[in-house]
């Protein structure tokens, strides 16, 4: 089956709009787009107020991951590009927050519990980063 979104058209720019809108609509504060050096939007920060305090979060997309998935399915040349996988990213990106703040609002979830590994430390890095680091334990015994 090829990857969801693959064939869209829609850019980045665009999705990350809409993206926004959905974060603002659910309680996001100082949304920030952040780009790589070559111009291209490679995550998305913002802030969430929670019962704790405001939380940090980046959101970030990883376009070449999705380009060797979309080469590996032998889809055609006009899909199996990097803008088209910077496209395909932030789509699969919007479906899934779309689909988070959707669990958020039966109240299963909090905000900050649906994007628990994109928190920022004091270091400026996710806590899925530090957690690599770590090899996943918790604490100094494990």
């Amino acid at each position: 089956m090829p990857l969801l979104n693959y064939t869209t058209t829609v850019e980045a720019l665009r999705t990350v709009g809409q993206i926004q809108v959905i974060l603002v609509a659910h309680g996001a504060k100082s949304i920030l787009m952040n780009y790589s050096d070559d111009g291209t939007i490679e995550s998305l920060s913002f802030v969430v107020k929670t019962p704790h305090g405001e939380i940090p979060i980046r959101l970030p997309v990883e376009a070449n991951a999705v380009l060797k998935v979309m080469e590996k399915q032998n889809l055609a040349p006009r899909y199996a590009n990097y803008q088209q996988a910077v496209r395909v990213a932030w789509r699969i990106v919007k479906d899934w927050v779309a689909a988070q703040m959707a669990i958020l609002e039966t109240e299963m979830v909090r905000m900050e519990q649906v994007f628990l590994p994109y928190i920022v430390n004091q270091d400026g890095r996710t806590l899925y980063e530090v957690m690599v680091d770590r090899h996943f334990l918790l604490g100094e015994g494990g």
